[in-house]
Order: structure tokens, then sequence, then C-alpha cells
């Protein structure tokens, strides 16, 4: 350990510095005063305040994933905020800055955070498991633009992927024929009970799930239709990931990506 007055310093700062409490999202109300608190544009130790403007709002995660119940905030948050706290009166973490909406890509009065009562649950799961666990079907799927210029309602299976929980429970991927016509896969129309007309309601039905449920699937195979069982994989346990066949499905589109589900 170090002597003198620096180190004196710092071993008292250090004794000074304590964990902010945590709150509760779950009493929120629009126009209650809430703080953000960040290093916008690298100019750290910045605390921005507004109101909160809006709950229940839902945003798309890098991964297509989509993120629920958030927090509409005014109070300004840019590049550089994003991992940092949003506070109530109190001094308490409801919530963490992750985004704005904005066309210049700083500050236009609406912000996002996501609430602090989900993130309890990952950092729970990061200290189990040293990572987050997310639960998937194991698919790659086309797509939603596209499956809509085909006149399809639902989720186009392109790949199972080998090993994982689709494949093992008979899930059909899209393929080719002998005279390179496309045969379509399984078409994922429900999962659960509940309708699925694009990615984003799979989703929404697979983020409330956790490793190791059974998923009950709904799918169109041929003309008829057809349920699967099909018990979720953590993502991790599928890497590493294979490089999926690209199709080309009919029209004027070009070529595209496809999506893979549940892996980032």
């Amino acid at each position: 350990a170090g002597t003198g007055k620096g180190a004196t310093s710092a071993e008292g700062a250090a004794e000074a510095a304590r964990p902010l409490p945590r709150g509760s999202s779950q009493d929120l109300v629009v126009g209650q005063r809430v703080y953000a608190i960040g290093n916008p544009f690298g100019l750290d130790h910045t605390l921005t305040q507004g109101i909160v403007s809006g709950l229940g709002r839902e945003i798309t995660s890098g991964t297509g994933r989509p993120i629920y119940d958030v927090i509409q905030t005014d109070a300004a948050i840019n590049p550089g905020n994003s991992g940092g706290p949003l506070l109530d009166s109190d001094g308490k973490v409801i919530g963490i800055n992750t985004a704005i909406y904005s066309s210049t890509g700083t500050s236009s009065g609406v912000g996002f955070a996501i609430p602090i009562d989900p993130i309890t649950s990952f950092v729970d799961q990061i200290l189990r498991y040293g990572r987050i666990t997310q639960p998937v079907l194991g698919i790659t799927f086309a797509p939603d633009q596209l499956v809509d210029e085909l006149g399809i309602e639902g989720v186009l299976v392109l790949n199972a992927i080998d090993g994982g929980p689709a494949w093992k429970a008979g899930v059909q991927a899209t393929t080719r024929d002998s005279f390179g016509r496309l045969v379509l896969g399984d078409i994922l129309v429900g999962i659960n009970g509940t309708d699925v007309k694009s990615s984003l309601d799979l989703y929404r039905v697979l983020n409330k799930l956790s490793v190791g449920d059974i998923a009950s699937l709904n799918v169109i195979r041929g003309n008829a239709k057809q349920d699967i069982r099909v018990t979720l994989m953590d993502s991790n346990s599928l890497k590493p990931k294979i490089n999926v066949q690209t199709f080309m499905l009919p029209g004027d589109f070009g070529e595209e990506e496809d999506r893979e589900e549940g892996l980032p």
C-alpha cells in the first residue's frame, strides 16, 4: 500500500464512495422529476434533469429483440450517457440510460432508460453465471419485410441450427430442390397460445421465458398446421455459431441477410 498524503486522500475517497440506493420502477408516474448522470461527449460527472415523459415504451435492441416497459424522459441524454443511472428525486436508481430518439444523434428531448426492476434479474444472472442467460429456439428466419412481400403472415424459418432446440424438435428449414426451386420451411404462426405475425411477436414471448422452458410452437408446413414442442436452450450453448446460407427469395428484393433469432 502507498504512504503519504496522496495515499491517504485516495483511501478517504474510497471510504466516502458508496453505491447509489436502488429504487423501483414499478410505481413511476408521468410528470415526476428525474435526473440523468453520465459522461456526454466525454464530459464526465454531468447531471441533467427532466421528468418522466412516458412509460411502457418499446424500443428495439441492436440484436432485434424488443425491450419493453422502457422509461421515456426529457432529461438530456446524449452519446456518453448510456449505462449511466436515471435517478428519482430521492437519489434512488430507477433506470439505466440507454438510447435517444433523434435524427441528429444528440438530445431532442426524447430519451429512454431501461427500468431498474428487470435489471435486477440480469444482475443476479451475471453474479451467478458470469453472464446473462438468454433462451432461444435456435433458428434463423427471413427478415419481416421479405416475408410481407411474399404475402406470408408469420416467421419464415430459414434454418434450424444443428444441435439446437428447433433442430432436435424437427422444425423444417427452407431449402432448394434438385431444380434449384425454393422450398419454404416451416412458418411460425404461434407460440404458447400467442399469435405470431412478425419477429417482434416471437421475441415478446421469448423474452418472458427462461432456459429449459418448453415452448409450444404452431407452424404451417405445406398446407397443414402442426404443433411442435421445443425445449428452450441457452444461446451461449449454441456457440460457436455456424454460417447460414442466405437465400434469395422470389421478387425484386436483391440479396437480403437472414436474421439470427436469439443469437447475439
